[in-house]
């Protein structure tokens, strides 16, 4: 009787013992996979930590200071925004893919942020203004030309183009951005190669020139605008 009553517990028991490993096991699965699926790719170092909690950046040093994003250049009065404020601002969720020069993508990828339209109207952009330029944190050692951190530039029409989904990302999947993924804030430019979606990003600044990005400076292989090929689109390139 008492056999018979503690078979079920140990069958029980040795099902649980045989799963286990495997239940252990799914998250780092899962993680790899999710990093697999998108790769880390960055050329800036010593770039800040960042704290979505504090809004607070902290340089490898200890030293802590707020992030804050300027907007200056072609405009009547430059512009600060601190993480909070652009928190405060209508966000705009969108999931477009995810194109990269060397030939991998990431489909579906649901970014969370501020519109190019939202952000601008908060202050009163001169009409000879083109272009925007947008300044990374972290340094690039050796940098091309003698550039010492990550540049790129859009235009301000492509920016602008609802058609062209542009976005200045705080979040993904719901979550802010972590530093891999270009926290505080990236560009988000779906229908451009993804060396032109900037991570990092602390000052965006107006011109009326393009400014050649560091892979452009770096190596001309890399042409300042880089649409992504038609055959990797699974939608229609709006331009």
């Amino acid at each position: 009787m008492h056999k018979s009553a503690s078979s079920p517990l140990r069958r029980l028991i040795l099902k649980a013992t045989l799963i286990l490993p495997f239940l252990v096991g799914i998250p780092q699965k899962i993680f790899a996979s999710l990093q697999k699926r998108f790769p880390t790719r960055t050329v800036d170092n010593h770039v800040p930590s960042f704290s979505p909690e504090t809004g607070n950046l902290r340089t490898r040093d200890g030293k802590s200071f707020p992030y804050e994003l300027l907007l200056d250049g072609l405009v009547k009065t430059p512009v600060t925004f601190k993480y909070s404020e652009l928190l405060s601002l209508p966000q705009h969720e969108q999931t477009s893919d995810f194109h990269c020069v060397e030939g991998w993508s990431v489909e579906d990828v649901i970014w969370q942020g501020i519109t190019p339209a939202e952000l601008f109207s908060h202050l009163e952009i001169l009409p000879e203004a083109q272009f925007c330029v947008f300044h990374s944190l972290g340094a690039t050692p050796n940098g091309p030309g003698g550039l010492k951190y990550y540049i790129e530039s859009l235009p301000l029409s492509t920016l602008l183009d609802p058609k062209q989904e542009c976005l200045f990302a705080l979040k993904i999947d719901g979550e802010p951005l972590l530093p891999e993924r270009g926290a505080p804030l990236r560009v988000i430019a779906p229908y451009q190669l993804a060396y032109k979606s900037s991570k990092f990003v602390h000052r965006i600044s107006f011109s009326e020139k393009k400014q050649d990005g560091w892979w452009t400076v770096a190596n001309p292989i890399y042409p300042w605008d880089a649409p992504v090929p038609k055959s990797r689109l699974r939608k229609r390139n709006p331009a």
